[in-house]
Parts: structure tokens; sequence; C-alpha cells
């Protein structure tokens, strides 16, 4: 028992430290890690992972208001989909939490993970943090809606799908990209995640842990990020991601 809480605990710093270097969302990892090693059923790991996010962006959250890198005027287009789109996940993920269907969730988490972790991988080898020359702001409610629902039925999404669709049709700089994304995931997540530990649909135990190892792992990977190349890391992360998105659809499958 005291070598799975240890685990846990180390578990929470690595996926805090590695969101603190990479920017790889923290709800993308920790949900399939829950489901295919932790053997968590997928509406516990989704509301686990969420709540975590949101414990981690949070903790984050000073720095970037500070910096004055949100854009206020993008994040409410954002939320005006992504809020209600989270309410949708979450309510889809709740429903069809039964024996019956567990083989369609796992599909469509994995599927999701397998899209993110594209995305980001996208991201890397392209290394695009510029801003697009022209604002298309208008189609962020209907996108943000989409990346809302992915986030309350699988916890990923907001990070990776979210910089993506801020740096190709906004006019932001990529220091307003990262903080308004990072500012967005975080309402979702705590939003998504709240429903969740409402409905009962977390594992109080190891959320304990797992924050209490990404608080200390979101300042480490803040520390480190000035000095540690994110490139490589975004880059094997991403890879990771990929491989157990495809266990998730495999799982589904067999």
């Amino acid at each position: 028992m005291e070598a799975k809480a240890a685990l846990e605990f180390i578990l929470g710093f690595l996926i805090a430290c590695a969101v603190g270097l990479t920017g790889v969302g923290a709800g993308s990892i920790t949900a399939p890690v829950l489901i295919l090693f932790f053997h968590l059923k997928p509406s516990i790991a989704v509301g686990t992972a969420l709540t975590f996010s949101s414990a981690i962006k949070f903790a984050v959250l000073p720095l970037y208001l500070k910096r004055k890198q949100v854009d206020y005027r993008i994040l409410g287009l954002l939320c005006l989909g992504g809020i209600p789109g989270v309410l949708v996940g979450v309510r889809l993920l709740s429903r069809m939490d039964t024996k019956s269907h567990e083989g369609g969730i796992f599909l469509l988490l994995g599927t999701t993970i397998v899209i993110v972790s594209l995305g980001s991988l996208y991201r890397t080898i392209r290394n695009r943090m510029t801003a697009a020359h022209t604002d298309h702001a208008r189609w962020l409610p209907p996108i943000a809606a989409i990346i809302g629902g992915e986030v309350g039925f699988s916890s990923a999404g907001a990070g990776a799908l979210g910089a993506l669709v801020l740096l190709n049709l906004t006019t932001l700089t990529a220091a307003q990209v990262v903080g308004t994304d990072m500012v967005f995931g975080f309402t979702v997540s705590t939003i998504g995640g709240g429903l969740h530990v409402i409905e009962g649909q977390y594992d109080k135990a190891m959320l304990i842990k797992l924050v209490a190892g990404g608080v200390a792992g979101a300042f480490t990977g803040a520390m480190l990020s000035s000095v540690v190349p994110p490139r490589p890391l975004r880059l094997g992360l991403s890879l990771w991601l990929a491989i157990l998105g495809l266990q998730l659809c495999w799982k589904a499958l067999s």
C-alpha cells in the first residue's frame, strides 16, 4: 500500500513537471495512465484527471495573469463555446458509463488521445509559434465547444488543440496564446472536474496524492523550463501519448 501511494505521488510530480516543461496537457497524460495502469473506470479516471489538471493550472495561474499573457476577449469567446461543451461532455460520459458501453468509451477516449498527441506533434515538428495574419476569432465558440466536449468526456484537448486553434485563428502573440489557452484549460477543467466530483466520479485517495506530487512538480517544471530544451521532451511525450491512445483503442477492440 505504501509503495502504491509513493507511486501515485511520483506520478503526479512527473506529470506536472512535464506539463511545466513542455506544455503537454495534464489531462491528456493522466487519464490514459489511470485507466491502463491503475485500472480505474473511465469516468473515475477522467474525473480524477480533470480535477488534478485544474489543481496544477491553479498553482501557476497567477504567473500568467501577472505577465499579462491573457487576452480576455479571446478567452470570453473560448468560454462561450467551451463551457457548454464541457457540460455536454461530462453528461455524455456519465450516461455512457456502463459495462455494456465500456468498449465504445475506450475507443472514443483512445481516439481523442491520439488526435491530441498528433496535434502536439504537429506543433513541435513545425515549431510554429507565430500568430496568424488575419483574425478569425468568430469561429472560436463552435470550435471551443468541440474542445470542451472532448475535455469533459476524456479530460484531453484543451492544451494542444486549444493552442493550435489560437495560433491559426487569432493574431495573438506566442506568449498570449500560451497564457490564454492555459486559463481556458483551467476554466473547463475546473468545471468538468467539479461536476465529476459532485457526482462522486473520482478517486479521492489517489487525487490527494497526485495533487501533492503535482504542486511540487509544477514549480519544478517552471524552474527547469529555462534550462532544459522542451522540444525533445515534447516530442517524446507526444509519441508516448499516441501509444497510450492506441493502447486504449486496442483495449476497446480486443
